[in-house]
């Protein structure tokens, strides 16, 4: 379908003017982007060709990838990866989701009762690619004195969310944050676990009602 061929109305740019963004579909909104076809194929049969060529979703489209289709071009192909990388940073600015950059940040993060707890609470904290929390476990509850945890108990739920990276935190009762031998053993195994997974043991912090051990501060990872 050509766009002269469509009734004044039913054309894209008129539809969006006289309703919303939100009644046009995919096909139309990106005929906007495109504004025109090529000789033989209209801008709606370019732009349904393109949404064919690419199912899993144009904004996972390489500008390489773009610009070899017939009717595209370096100018087009550009104008499309930049109209998703703009709305993917304005979305960013409205995810407020916490970003865990730093040990202070993760600190927010647990909850009063782990960090004057009697018990230790051994906590993962899962982040997508930019650092965002996307998901938090308490991975086990200990005794007094220890708090035993394997590292497929901390990255099966890795797994199944999709997280890009973890940080791990526990308590000491004693109020004391220097790592034991234990606590020093258990990241190594938690660092090994996430470099042969994929997914990245970014930090391990002790924590207690006054304060914190960084293990990425302090170099041990």
């Amino acid at each position: 379908m050509r766009l002269h061929d469509l009734h004044r109305v039913q054309r894209p740019r008129e539809k969006l003017a006289s309703r919303t963004a939100e009644a046009l579909s995919d096909e139309e909104l990106l005929a906007l982007l495109l504004r025109t076809g090529y000789r033989g194929r209209g801008v709606l049969e370019l732009s349904s060709a393109l949404l064919k060529a690419f199912p899993g979703g144009l904004d996972r489209a390489a500008f390489d990838e773009l610009a070899s289709i017939k009717g595209m071009g370096p100018s087009r192909a550009a104008a499309v990866v930049a109209c998703f990388e703009l709305g993917r940073r304005w979305l960013g600015r409205l995810d407020h989701r916490p970003v865990l950059d730093r040990p202070e940040n993760v600190m927010a993060q647990i909850p009063p009762v782990v960090l004057g707890g009697r018990k230790e609470h051994f906590l993962a904290f899962y982040l997508n690619a930019r650092g965002q929390l996307i998901q938090k476990e308490t991975v086990s509850i200990g005794t007094l004195s220890a708090s035993l945890v394997h590292p497929r108990e901390v990255f099966a739920p890795a797994i199944g969310c999709g997280a890009a990276s973890v940080i791990a935190a526990h308590n000491h009762p004693s109020g004391d944050c220097s790592p034991s031998n234990e606590d020093r053993d258990a990241t190594r195994r938690l660092v090994r676990g996430g470099e042969l997974l994929g997914i990245p043991l970014l930090d391990h912090l002790v924590v207690s009602g006054s304060g914190f051990f960084s293990f990425k501060e302090n170099g041990l990872i």
